[in-house]
C-alpha cells in the first residue's frame, strides 16, 4: 500500500527536525592518542599535549612579543590581569607569527568533541607573567554565561607553553575533575596543581575547569600565549570582528578557517547572519557605506554579488523533491544564508 502523496515527505521532515534537535552523543575519536586525550579531559577537566610545537616555532614567538612589547611593555589594570603581568590583545591584527597556534590540529580535534561545528574564537592573548608576581585568582573561564553547573562547557581554551612550564615561574594552576563540580563549589589554592611541561607543549582544558596563572617566583619572566574557543551561539569574550581590520580578514591575509573563527561565517542554522546575508558579504557592504555618506535610507532587502554559503547541513537530513530542513523550517536552499 503506498503513502499518501506528501505523507513520505512529511515523515522525513520530522525525522530531520528529530535529528537537529535530539543530538546523538560524539563518537570518540577513532586515534588512539586523540582518545586517550579526550578521556583524560573527561575525568580531569584538562589534559598536556607534548610536542605541539617545535622550539624554534616557541623561540619565533618570544622574540615577537619582545618585538611588540617594546621598551614599555603594559601592566594590567588590576589584580586578575596581573600587575606585573604584560598581555597583548588582539593578536590576529598585529602579527601572523600565533596564527599556526589557532589551528594545531590536536587541539582542533579536541574542539571538535567538546564544542559544536562553527565554534569561534572566544579570546587570544599573549601573557608574560615577571618575576614577583603573585598567584592569580582561580576561576573558570565560562562562567560569564551564568548557566547552572555542572553542565557541558561552552568554552574551552589552550596554554600555549613557550617557556618550560615550572611550579616557580608561574605554570598554570589546574584543579583535576572540577569541570564536574555543581554552581555551588569554589576552588581553593590547596586543591591546585601545577601544569608542570616542557615548552612546546600545549594545555587544553574545559571552560568549566577551575584554574589560574601561577605566581613566579623565578628571576625570570614565564612567556605564553593562550587562544580561547567558545560555542557559536554565545558571545566571545574579545570581539575580533572590530577589534582586528575587516580588510585584512577578507583579503585572505588571515587564513580562511581562522576568519571564520573570528565570526566571519554564519553558523548552523543561521547565528550570526547580518541582514539576511552572510558576515562576509555584509562586512564587504559596510566598508564600502564607511567611505560614503550615511544611507539613512538603505534598501529594504539586502543584496549583495559574491558567492553564497554553499553547505550541506550534515546533521539534517535532505528531504524528497529536493527540501531542506534548517532550524525546523523546510526550504530548497541547502545554504544557511545568501
Amino acid at each position: 500500500m503506498k503513502a499518501a502523496p506528501g505523507k513520505e515527505g512529511a515523515q522525513a521532515e520530522e525525522s530531520a527536525v528529530r535529528e537537529y534537535y535530539l543530538r546523538k552523543p560524539k563518537p570518540l575519536p577513532s586515534d588512539p592518542t586523540l582518545r586517550s586525550y579526550v578521556e583524560q579531559v573527561q575525568k580531569d577537566g584538562y589534559v598536556v599535549i607534548p610536542n605541539a610545537f617545535t622550539e624554534a616555532q616557541a623561540l619565533e614567538a618570544i622574540a615577537e612579543i619582545d618585538r611588540l612589547h617594546g621598551n614599555a611593555p603594559k601592566v594590567g589594570r588590576d589584580s586578575f590581569d596581573g600587575f606585573r603581568t604584560n598581555r597583548i590583545f588582539s593578536l590576529l591584527g598585529k602579527t601572523r607569527v600565533f596564527d599556526k597556534f589557532v589551528v594545531l590540529p590536536q587541539v582542533l580535534a579536541l574542539n571538535d568533541f567538546f564544542l559544536d561545528e562553527d565554534y569561534l574564537i572566544y579570546i587570544m592573548e599573549t601573557i608574560v607573567i615577571n618575576p614577583g608576581e603573585r598567584n592569580q585568582t582561580l576561576h573558570h573561564d565560562d562562567s560569564v554565561t551564568h548557566l547552572p553547573r555542572p553542565r557541558p562547557p561552552v568554552t574551552a581554551a589552550i596554554m600555549v607553553v613557550l617557556d618550560d612550564y615550572t611550579e616557580l615561574n608561574g605554570a598554570t594552576r589546574i584543579i583535576p575533575g572540577s569541570h564536574k563540580w555543581a554552581s555551588d563549589r569554589l576552588g581553593t589554592d590547596k586543591e591546585t596543581i601545577s601544569a608542570v611541561c616542557p615548552r612546546g607543549s600545549v594545555v587544553y582544558f574545559l571552560g568549566t575547569t577551575w584554574h589560574s596563572g601561577g605566581a613566579n617566583r623565578s628571576s625570570m619572566p614565564r612567556h605564553a600565549a593562550t587562544i580561547q574557543y567558545c560555542q557559536p551561539y554565545i558571545r566571545p569574550l574579545e570581539n575580533l570582528m572590530l577589534s582586528v581590520d575587516p580588510r585584512r580578514a577578507l583579503s585572505g591575509e588571515i587564513p580562511k578557517k581562522i576568519v571564520d573563527m573570528m565570526g566571519y561565517r554564519s553558523a548552523v542554522p543561521f547565528i550570526g547572519y547580518a541582514d539576511g546575508m552572510n558576515p562576509k558579504k555584509a562586512t564587504k557592504r559596510m566598508i564600502r557605506r564607511l567611505e560614503q555618506p550615511i544611507d539613512y535610507s538603505p534598501p529594504t532587502f539586502a543584496s549583495e554579488p559574491g558567492e553564497k554559503e554553499a553547505r550541506v547541513l550534515s546533521h539534517l537530513q535532505g528531504l524528497g523533491n529536493g527540501r531542506w530542513v534548517v532550524g525546523g523550517r523546510s526550504t530548497t536552499n541547502p545554504t544557511v544564508i545568501s
